[in-house]
């Protein structure tokens, strides 16, 4: 039993109901299928299969059948009425009915005549169920009468008058069809000037000479007969008044014209219709004819208009030079006011035509038949509509109802009849009648009470065998009745099918819609009602798909050689393939230098037309494939070498096979330049969603034309195509015509999914919503559903508008909840979404971590420990663990600082972490918390821990200070970080001879609370090496070195090389260095008269490891050091190599730490970095500005001092003298510091300083940017420094600028 039940396939997923189809009690269309078994013992009412037409024109030169079919079981007997009556056929010889049908024939070519049996026929098919009634069959003669004869008077008119030559064919049955011929039985030509009316008559808007002639013939055919009737010929004589002389003119009386109208031009009049207004009347369905036809001189032209709205698009056609109006399948909606206006050069006029639709009946809802078990309700409805409103009636096996036998299961309501539990005596055939003045409806209805247990019609054990990764259909026809329950069964499973690759059909097929090698198997289908239960196997086979692994390729040959193609084929080693070659989609060529020989096609003495498309074909019982290449054949001689270029577009793109989700396109290649096309380029446009962008569709090859074009719904598209061959790409070609496809439900839902709270309270689920182009119709909406993942709720669903986001309220704090996000529009829902978890909304967590505990590692490194945090209390996503730590206060001293607390974050469930970078000898308190999502949760108890001593820094400074003939006196300042209790200084000394060698190094301990030392009987005027440390009961810290000469007394004589005017001794100063994580840049000043190669030395500081060596290259004044450990401490030293080596001061740095997790540094931040390099040069650019402005037209300022006098260093700088002056910091007023080297009266003076460009602002110390790069290497370099100090009185440069922003 076909049973119309499900609207549309279902797809049943996984969780879900069970893979059968539920036949359950419905009122619907039911056929009960012609099965020659199920039909042998399965009775059914009558149903007519087969009538003749109810105005039934027959050929009165041939037998009258009139056909009446019906089906039924018992097979149903047939009887007749004609005009009303019972047509008793035995009694008339002449007329006979076919055996088991109803089909009369009534032989009227050997007598009688086709006229005695005009009347009104209907038949009546009737069985022990019920009897059906076929419509009123009106039988009447065709008629193709002749010509009345008549007396045509010939016509003669003047030049520019116009005509009307009438037909008025004679009236048949059905009405002929009229056209004008001459004698030569030529169509006559029609044009805007001349055309024939609807009527049949022939119209001239005005005639000229050569309208003259005498067989202007109007014929009538008569379809039905085969017959041409003709009128009498024509005669026209179109006259020029200016070819007559005036004295023939003067004897022509007006009379004898036809007509008497002017010749000259004039406006234009209507011909047919007659009047300002006419009236038409049509029915609904038929074609709406509308005919203005005007004269006038010039030619009229006509348009059309609806004057109370627009003329329908796709149904409206204009005939006959538009003189006519055409509408196809006229609706209510096209009635009114319908305006032709005629218009030439000297004016227009226009009718009006009002037209009116009626409509015969027609169906809103036809009766369907019943197939009911007994005790089961059903209904029959019959709805029509029309103008006017149709009757309607109702019949029970032919007999109107109210006369009807009484059946108490059936009660009639208007339209509707309603049945209540209905028994085998009520099963009947019913016929509904709608009728109005313009005609009727009847239709046969049956109900069929049946109780019969599941039958399976399709046959046991049917093999299907299907390509894999195509659709497989398993059929599965049925009846039963009450309706059967369908399950599908796979290889003698215990449960039904419940996976989602699985659609059943509504006639209980089962799809697979992507077969794989594992749908192989055995399918049982099994049918259930309360009567019984069938079921029946089927078996499915996959097949590998059959491919073409080796291609023919385009080839280019010369005339007379030989050419092969390729085609080699795999397929399924149990199908076996036929190899078909083709040319140009036909056969081969009948033709002994084509041979075939396995997998090649070789063409022997290739001439010109051999050249094509030759394509090989594989087919087996399953599928086919197919694959071509282009033979193009070459002049063997040289030809002159042709213009190659990119293709020319190609053109009349044409759209064929217009389908819901298809579309043929087929288009014209441009030329291919002499480079063969490769392939073309199909592109689309949506207009509706994306006009004016342009979207990859397909790429075909370059021997294809046309193509198979996937679509999707609710998109207008427009399409175009570009050629492409090896030199590049045509111009698109012209966008096609466009292509509106119909709206479908959206093939896919929002990706992107995720739920995640925004409060504590609430659960915010967004999603990426579906662009317009996968909307596939209006309406577009979502579908949202949630429920908890670990409870037992029931689906929660909204639909909302096209967002992107949904806030649930009211949630639990963080509970994970499964989310379905599904898309709807107007046609209908998506596929069923997968769930995805999500979470609501964080709040901060409750519990601190306990048991924290710190292991100090050493004096700058320490390690703590803490106990999770229960999940439970983390309401949130754990996202680590948070330690705060900070200096309470040193060791050393007890006066409270500002608390500046450090933070450290461990990411993930990490229970312990390392805190690097640690003061030594200090007092820390740290505390732990746990962050989540939303925050920190509480503190854990402040845990206090010490840091041991370290090795001091090196002293903070060394000066020397009041040099006397045997004496220097040394002060400085402790150590910024003592990093624990000074217990001692170290100072260690050596004199430096002139030759640069180092005398007998001397050492001596210093109390550390001394910050002030006399060194007492040295050697005069001897020039001494200082090294100088701290020490803790750690160990020694970084060392300074410093340099100072002894005085001599003012009549003793200069050191060596020094009046000679050679350099001072070499000395390296002002060691720096900026860390990094893991590496540090070095930089130094070197003093001395001759370039020396560096070496640089470090190592941990504190350990009594070997110093490390690293090589500077060249003599530069900076060194990157790398690789170095985090958080560790270091010492470095800067030496030269030679016999003159000398080594500076140490220094200690401490690398950064290892930071656990990391910051965005806004100081990395390309936005930042070019912000700031941007007021950096701004600010260098005020600069300089500022700088010319002062110093124009002035003296550089050293000079001038050297002009004015002869020791620069008796001359104060002035405030007004055009150097940088002004723009140095505060520290350009400090007293210079005494320098060592010795003036030129051979004494040292303490007020005294030496004179450098430091004092104007031209000396740059080393400096660094905030990458640890080098800069102040390009910087302007003094030509002398002095020989201590680390202060000095420094303007500030551009360059210097520049720095400080850096």
């Amino acid at each position: 039993m076909q049973l119309k039940i499900m609207p549309k396939k279902k797809r049943l997923s996984a969780g879900r109901a069970p893979l059968m189809l539920f036949l359950c009690q419905m009122i619907s269309a039911l056929e009960v299928p012609l099965d020659p078994k199920l039909l042998e013992d399965l009775v059914q009412p009558p149903t007519i299969t087969q009538q003749s037409p109810k105005d039934y024109i027959i050929d009165p030169r041939e037998n009258i059948v009139i056909q009446c079919e019906a089906k039924g079981k018992p097979p149903p007997s047939f009887s007749w009425t004609r005009n009303g009556t019972h047509f008793d056929i035995d009694k008339d010889p002449l007329v006979t009915m076919k055996p088991g049908s109803g089909t009369l024939t009534i032989n009227i070519m050997s007598e009688g005549k086709a006229e005695t049996y005009e009347g009104v026929y209907q038949c009546t098919a009737r069985n022990e169920r019920g009897a059906a009634i076929s419509n009123n069959i009106v039988i009447r003669p065709s008629r193709s009468p002749l010509w009345t004869k008549e007396k045509l008077e010939p016509i003669t008119l003047r030049n520019g008058q116009s005509l009307v030559l009438p037909c008025r064919p004679p009236v048949g049955l059905p009405p002929p069809i009229i056209f004008w011929m001459d004698n030569s039985f030529q169509r006559l030509p029609q044009s805007e000037r001349v055309s024939q009316g609807l009527n049949g008559d022939l119209y001239f808007s005005n005639v000229l000479p050569e309208d003259t002639r005498e067989d202007y013939i109007c014929y009538a055919r008569f379809n039905h007969t085969q017959t041409i009737q003709q009128k009498q010929p024509i005669s026209v004589k179109v006259i020029s008044v200016d070819e007559l002389n005036d004295t023939i003119a003067a004897n022509l009386s007006d009379t004898e014209f036809y007509g008497a109208k002017s010749h000259r031009q004039r406006p234009p009049t209507f011909l047919t219709p007659d009047g300002n207004t006419s009236r038409k009347e049509e029915l609904r369905g038929n074609v709406l004819s509308l005919e203005c036809i005007a004269e006038g001189l010039p030619t009229p032209i006509i348009y059309w208009i609806k004057e109370d709205g627009t003329l329908p698009v796709n149904r409206t056609f204009y005939r006959n030079f538009k003189k006519t109006l055409q509408i196809v399948q006229v609706t209510e909606a096209d009635s009114g006011n319908y305006q032709c206006i005629a218009k030439n050069s000297l004016g227009a006029i226009h009718h009006t035509i009002s037209v009116t639709v009626k409509a015969a009946p027609y169906w809103i809802i036809a009766p369907q038949n019943l197939v009911l078990s007994p005790e089961e309700d059903g209904t029959l409805i019959c709805r029509a509509n029309g103008n006017p409103k149709p009757r309607i009636s109702w019949l029970s096996n032919g007999v109107p109802i109210e006369i009807a036998p009484d059946d108490p299961s059936r009660k009639i309501d208007g339209d509707t009849i309603i049945f209540s539990k209905v028994q085998e005596r009520s099963s009947a055939v019913y016929q509904c009648n709608a009728s109005n003045e313009y005609g009727y409806l009847l239709a046969n209805a049956f109900v069929n009470v049946l109780a019969e247990p599941p039958r399976i019609l399709t046959s046991a054990n049917t093999l299907y065998q299907v390509i894999a990764n195509r659709p497989a259909l398993l059929d599965c026809a049925f009846f039963g009745s009450p309706l059967p329950v369908i399950e599908w069964f796979k290889d003698a499973k215990g449960s039904a099918l419940r996976e989602d690759i699985y659609v059943l059909h509504e006639n209980g097929t089962l799809e697979i819609p992507v077969a794989q090698k594992d749908s192989t198997g055995t399918y049982t289908c099994v049918a259930r009602n309360k009567l019984g239960m069938a079921k029946n196997d089927v078996h499915l086979e996959i097949k590998d798909p059959t491919r073409i692994i080796k291609q023919p390729e385009y080839a280019v040959v010369q005339r007379g050689s030989t050419v092969s193609f390729e085609c080699k084929v795999k397929h399924d080693h149990t199908l076996i393939p036929t190899v078909t070659w083709l040319k140009d989609h036909g056969e081969l060529p009948n033709d002994g230098r084509f041979t075939v020989d396995k997998d090649y096609l070789v063409v022997a003495d290739v001439n010109d037309d051999d050249g094509g498309t030759y394509t090989c074909v594989a087919n087996t019982t399953l599928d086919n494939v197919s694959a071509s290449a282009v033979l193009s054949v070459v002049a063997p001689t040289p030809t002159p070498a042709p213009i190659y270029d990119v293709p020319n577009p190609p053109f009349d793109l044409e759209l064929t096979d217009q389908l819901d989700r298809s579309v043929q396109l087929s288009w014209t290649p441009g030329d291919d330049n002499n480079s063969p096309i490769t392939k073309f380029i199909i592109e689309y446009e949506d207009a509706m969603h994306e006009p004016g962008l342009w979207h990859h569709q397909a790429e075909v090859p370059g021997t294809q034309t046309t193509a198979q074009l996937k679509l999707s719904p609710y998109v207008n598209y427009s399409f175009r195509v570009m050629a492409e061959n090896n030199l590049g790409r045509s111009l698109p070609s012209e966008a096609s015509e466009q292509y509106l496809t119909k709206a479908a439900e959206p093939d896919k839902n929002p990706t992107a999914v995720e739920g995640l709270g925004s409060e504590p309270d609430n659960l915010v689920i967004t999603w990426k919503p579906l662009n317009g182009f996968e909307s596939n119709g209006p309406g577009l909406q979502y579908k949202v559903s949630w429920r908890q993942k670990d409870g037992d709720d029931e689906w929660t669903s909204v639909v909302v508008a096209n967002v992107s986001k949904y806030i649930v309220s009211g949630t639990p704090t963080f509970v994970p909840y499964l989310i379905k996000v599904q898309a709807l529009n107007d046609a209908g829902f998506a596929p069923e979404p997968a769930a995805v978890m999500g979470h609501s909304g964080e709040d901060l967590p409750m519990v601190a971590p306990g048991n924290v505990h710190v292991n100090v590692v050493n004096s700058t490194l320490a390690e703590v420990h803490w106990d999770p945090v229960p999940l439970k209390s983390i309401r949130g996503h754990l996202q680590g663990y948070r330690i705060y730590y900070w200096k309470t206060q040193s060791s050393l001293t007890r006066n409270r600082r500002h608390i500046e607390k450090k933070i450290l974050t461990f990411q993930g469930s990490k229970t312990h972490g390392m805190l690097p970078g640690l003061e030594p000898f200090s007092h820390y308190t740290l505390n732990v918390r746990v962050v989540n999502g939303k925050g920190e949760g509480p503190a854990s108890p402040d845990k206090v821990f010490n840091t041991p001593e370290g090795v001091p820094s090196a002293p903070s400074s060394l000066k020397i200070v009041n040099p006397t003939l045997d004496s220097l006196t040394l002060e400085w300042e402790p150590p910024s970080h003592p990093n624990g209790i000074l217990t001692e200084y170290t100072l260690k000394y050596q004199p430096i001879n002139s030759t640069h060698e180092l005398g007998p190094l001397v050492d001596l301990k210093i109390p550390a609370n001394k910050t002030r030392w006399i060194l007492k009987n040295l050697n005069i005027s001897t020039r001494y090496k200082f090294y100088f440390y701290a020490q803790t009961a750690a160990g020694s810290g970084s060392q300074i070195t410093e340099e100072a000469i002894t005085t001599v007394d003012e009549a003793g004589i200069l050191p060596p090389d020094v009046g000679a005017g050679k350099a001072v001794y070499p000395r390296i100063s002002k060691l720096t260095t900026a860390a990094a994580e893991t590496s540090a840049n070095i930089s130094w000043e070197y003093e001395g008269p001759e370039l020396v190669n560096f070496y640089v030395e470090y190592g941990v500081a504190g350990s009594k490891e070997e110093w490390r060596r690293e090589i500077v290259n060249g003599s530069r004044s900076f060194f990157g050091l790398k690789g170095l450990m985090p958080g560790t401490a270091y010492k470095v030293r800067v030496g030269a190599e030679g016999d003159s080596g000398f080594v500076s001061s140490e220094d200690v740095f401490e690398t950064g730490p290892a930071m656990a997790s990391r910051q965005v540094d806004i100081a990395t931040q390309g936005w930042f970095i070019g912000l700031m390099c941007a007021v950096a040069l701004l600010i260098l650019i005020l600069l300089i500005v500022c700088f010319i402005r002062r110093n124009k037209g002035g003296k550089y300022p050293v000079k001038e001092k050297e002009d004015a006098h002869a020791d620069p260093e008796i001359q104060p700088m002035k405030e007004d003298d055009g150097t940088f002056g002004e723009y140095s910091d505060a520290e350009d007023h400090k007293p210079l510091k005494k320098g060592s080297r010795t003036p030129s009266d051979r004494t040292v003076k303490k007020e005294d300083s030496d004179d450098s460009l430091v004092d104007y602002g031209e000396g740059v110390n080393g400096q660094f940017n905030e990458d640890g790069s080098f800069i102040g290497q390009y910087s302007g370099k003094k030509e002398k420094e002095p020989a201590e100090g680390n202060e000095s009185s420094e303007a500030p440069s551009p360059v210097n600028a520049m720095n400080s922003f850096v």
